[in-house]
């Protein structure tokens, strides 16, 4: 990502958010340090991604319904998965392991730490706000690509753009060069799916705050679709409408998967 288009765009969603930049950069640079000697180079987690079809998978309340349909008729093993964060826990249940999981820590450890045994790859975020987090759960994790939201520490930490967990992973994707990029989970609206944060048992209301980050979530998709060289496809089944995204349903993502 260049950062003279980025950081002043996420400047302004610190302002927005009452976020520090100056606490941003503090984490960056612990987040280096513990990367030191785990640190993985974006060309590993390319290989994964270059040129292929790359489902995305939000927490959102559309969740278990979208992993459903794709599991139905067999569509899970015709791309590439990566998990936002506690979207792991669902694609476990379903018994599929994603390839990669775009995370800051705050999904349930357990599921994380899990599919990073059986293969996937962790791409952990470090910002002001999860310092003790990264503090106390990167030592259990053997390697991960580091990212962050402001300047990035060469050789270590990168930015890829992006802001919350789901929509950093489709900025990853377009990084990585993917050919398609599918959204599934990505409600974006005033409801929290259960899989969000760890401690819920079920849909909640969204808070101000979540509502505006899910606000910034939708803007940012829809600014990386006016420019992205990858095919951008909305296949959640309810939520928010992304502009510049084209909505795909389960017949049309079939057909277009085994042309």
């Amino acid at each position: 990502m260049n950062m003279k288009v980025w950081l002043p765009r996420y400047r302004r969603i610190a302002n927005l958010l009452g976020l520090s930049m100056e606490a941003d950069w503090k984490a960056t640079l612990r987040l280096a340090r513990l990367a030191e000697g785990k640190a993985v180079k974006p060309s590993e987690a390319a290989k994964r991604i270059s040129g292929r079809t790359v489902f995305i998978f939000g927490a959102g309340p559309s969740l278990e319904a979208d992993l459903e349909r794709l599991s139905k008729v067999n569509l899970l093993g015709h791309g590439v998965s990566v998990a936002a964060d506690g979207a792991t826990s669902a694609l476990l249940a379903f018994k599929k392991v994603p390839s990669l999981v775009v995370s800051d820590l705050d999904g349930r450890v357990g599921d994380l730490l899990r599919a990073e045994r059986l293969g996937a790859l962790m791409v952990v975020q470090g910002h002001g706000d999860n310092v003790e987090r990264l503090n106390r759960l990167l030592p259990k994790f053997r390697r991960f690509l580091a990212t962050t939201q402001v300047k990035p520490v060469r050789g270590l930490v990168y930015n890829f753009g992006g802001f919350t967990d789901g929509d950093r992973a489709a900025f990853l994707a377009e990084a990585l060069k993917a050919r398609r990029i599918v959204l599934a989970g990505m409600d974006l609206g005033e409801t929290v799916g259960r899989f969000s944060k760890p401690w819920l048992k079920g849909e909640v209301k969204a808070s101000q705050a979540k509502k505006v980050k899910l606000e910034i979530a939708q803007e940012l998709l829809g600014w990386l679709a006016g420019w992205a060289k990858a095919e951008i496809l909305n296949f959640t089944l309810k939520g928010e409408d992304i502009p510049g995204v084209r909505r795909i349903s389960l017949k049309g993502l079939k057909r277009l998967l085994k042309a």
